[in-house]
């Protein structure tokens, strides 16, 4: 019988474990960790980040101690380590080192203190003069997890705030804050996680306030010599949701209230959610105690989302309206439109709009008309996404194939021409390429791009071929 090993040992565990989860958990939450070591039953397994440490243990540490037993015996046990980004530019990622629990963790209870808005305690959202009405959390009920599309440009996001709307206060993502350029959907997945804790938690006192208009209130309460009932005010919150910190840059004195508010809250274990245009470090005017705070639960970012997502938004768009839009048209949109949210869901609205009042099916070629501005404003770049789509309607061959394995000469050369265009005519890296065509490396791109070269000088009909595709993508971007 073969010694065990790290290796073989971790292979079998997640041979069970792939029975007992969905593919997409699987390939997010296993897939990526390493097994480092075998000592005397103790499996020590490399994670990507505290976050990953927490979700495991959060979600999965009963199925991770069953396998583990199956395969180790009684008394096997698991430890993390753990790959810890430094603060700093010039030093390396370091690793820490953490056992795993014995059992699921615990539900944490907070006792909330009611907040009595007919109290002595002014409300800041309540204007003098009228009458005193409870604006309640301040959320948008329409924006949920439902309708906030989960695609790779913010998974972990996504994943991170799902933990903090089940457990408020309860992870180590306290405060959680969501950083991205605007448009991409920070107020959103905020909104989200305070309407979930709302829904689930019907005693907890949840508030969502824009920086500007703590600012404002702020200062108000200056000019009414209220200071005390603002801070009051916000100390008994249960959940802190915050939008846009960066809007605190060099206000000295609004910033030390903030950072009072937000001591009293963390030190009772209330959640706090933050957003930025921009990632804590890179905040500029801040206090650095105010930053340090910032940076002790979990900062993640949203990205621009790719085709795919974008297509899935307008879809979702479309079916929440009730509408129906030709698949090519959809499709020129996602292309298009690839900057933001915001910008997808203008360019859909106009299209409609039209649609609805010259009493038009919207076709390509009115969808290319009507979007004329949002095109040219975008100042888009060619995605491989629409080069694959372009070069395989031109071969009439499904784009899946161009990803997949197959050596069929056809697809073989479609799939050549595709990364030739890709690193032609877009910014991204031989890697980045290769893995849009089925995770290939990047000698294989340099190889499509070489022969493709070759082919161009020696053969006549090819030639022609890449310069028809050549016209068609410039066609398709005007």
């Amino acid at each position: 019988m073969s010694e065990k090993t790290a290796d073989n040992v971790w292979n079998n565990c997640l041979k069970l474990i792939q029975d007992n989860v969905s593919p997409q958990s699987f390939k997010t939450w296993f897939e990526p960790i390493k097994p480092i070591k075998l000592e005397n039953k103790v499996l020590t397994i490399q994670v990507p980040s505290q976050f990953f440490y927490e979700w495991l243990e959060e979600h999965y540490v009963t199925l991770l101690k069953k396998t583990l037993k199956q395969e180790l015996g009684t008394g096997s046990r698991l430890e993390y380590n753990i790959i810890v980004e430094n603060s700093t530019n010039n030093t390396n990622p370091y690793v820490v080192n953490l056992p795993g629990s014995t059992t699921a963790k615990s539900d944490t209870q907070n006792v909330n203190v009611p907040l009595n808005l007919s109290s002595n305690i002014k409300n800041p959202f309540i204007i003098p003069g009228l009458k005193k009405i409870n604006i309640d959390s301040n959320l948008n009920p329409n924006l949920t997890f439902d309708n906030f599309i989960e695609g790779e440009c913010n998974r972990l996001a996504r994943s991170a705030g799902y933990a903090v709307a089940n457990k408020p206060g309860g992870t180590s993502f306290n405060p959680l804050m969501v950083f991205s350029e605007t448009g991409l959907g920070k107020t959103h997945l905020v909104q989200a996680i305070g309407n979930m804790i709302k829904q689930n938690n019907k005693n907890k006192i949840v508030l969502y306030v824009p920086v500007e208009k703590f600012c404002n209130q702020f200062v108000d309460s200056i000019r009414n010599n209220s200071n005390q009932d603002f801070i009051n005010f916000y100390q008994h919150v249960d959940v802190w949701i915050v939008d846009d910190v960066q809007f605190l840059e060099n206000k000295q004195r609004t910033q030390e209230i903030f950072f009072t508010i937000f001591n009293h809250l963390h030190q009772l274990g209330k959640q706090i959610i933050l957003t930025s245009d921009r990632a804590p470090k890179d905040l500029k005017g801040m206090d650095e105690r105010l930053l340090s705070r910032f940076k002790w639960g979990l900062s993640c970012d949203l990205q621009a989302p790719d085709f795919e997502t974008r297509l899935a938004i307008l879809e979702h768009m479309m079916y929440a309206d009730g509408i129906n839009l030709n698949r090519d048209v959809v499709e020129y949109v996602a292309h298009n439109i690839n900057t933001n949210v915001r910008e997808l869901q203008g360019a859909l609205v106009s299209l409609l709009a039209q649609s609805s009042l010259n009493r038009k099916e919207v076709t390509l070629d009115l969808a290319k008309q009507i979007l004329k501005n949002f095109v040219k404003n975008s100042s888009r770049e060619i995605s491989i996404e629409f080069i694959q789509k372009l070069v395989c309607d031109y071969f009439t061959i499904p784009v899946d194939l161009v990803k997949s394995k197959t050596r069929k000469r056809e697809i073989v050369q479609a799939r050549q021409i595709s990364m030739y265009y890709a690193k032609d005519l877009t910014k991204s890296s031989l890697k980045t390429i290769g893995m849009h065509f089925g995770g290939r490396d990047h000698s294989t791109v340099i190889h499509a791009c070489q022969t493709v070269n070759d082919l161009i000088e020696t053969d006549k009909k090819f030639k022609a071929d890449i310069e028809e595709i050549g016209k068609r993508i410039k066609i398709n971007l005007v």
